[in-house]
């Protein structure tokens, strides 16, 4: 799990420049929001030297699979954690024993109730709300579940974090690199 009492931020990259700018941050995790199968070990490596964890976003690795295959496949590889949109992904880590983010998009208020119920199901460790801005809907979730919610998308103030975290979000995920060492 994520120890989100000290450091809230979780630096979210999508490319190798902002991968370097996150190891130099004061952010404990990263969220590799792009990569690919040959790339994994080397980025794990690196990121683990910086004294951090990485956590791969299974839906944007090109050449991976989108099954336990992949799963398995990742955990060899020495990642802390997954992030997935997918309930088979979420429920094979949670077979191979490595740490699952189900993200779930907040469009409307249906969708509150789908990620209830895909929770029953799925065994993720942590979820991600998206937009992070979705604080009504945090609020709502964070009632009827008892693991961490990151709060994650459109995040680019310090205020808006403050209201994410209010709502009961534990961790904030950012791309905006200025927030990355608060």
């Amino acid at each position: 799990m994520l120890d989100y009492e000290i450091h809230p931020i979780i630096a979210a990259v999508k490319s190798r420049d902002d991968l370097e700018i996150a190891l130099q941050s004061e952010t404990e995790v990263v969220f590799l929001l792009s990569s690919n199968i040959i790339d994994i070990k080397n980025i794990a490596d690196h990121t683990h030297e910086s004294g951090k964890r990485l956590f791969i976003h299974t839906d944007f690795v090109d050449g991976l699979s989108k099954d336990a295959a992949g799963v398995r496949y990742l955990s060899t590889k020495g990642i802390d954690g997954i992030i997935s949109t997918r309930s088979n992904i979420i429920s094979a880590a949670h077979d191979t024993g490595i740490c699952s983010v189900q993200r779930f998009f907040m469009i409307d208020s249906r969708s509150v109730d789908t990620a209830l119920e895909t929770l029953k199901q799925s065994k993720a460790d942590m979820i991600e709300i998206m937009p992070a801005l979705a604080y009504k809907s945090i609020t709502k979730i964070k009632k009827n579940i008892r693991i961490p919610i990151i709060a994650g998308g459109l995040i680019d103030s310090r205020e808006e974090v403050y209201k994410a975290l209010g709502a009961g979000a534990s961790m904030i995920s950012t791309g905006c690199q200025d927030l990355w060492n608060d």
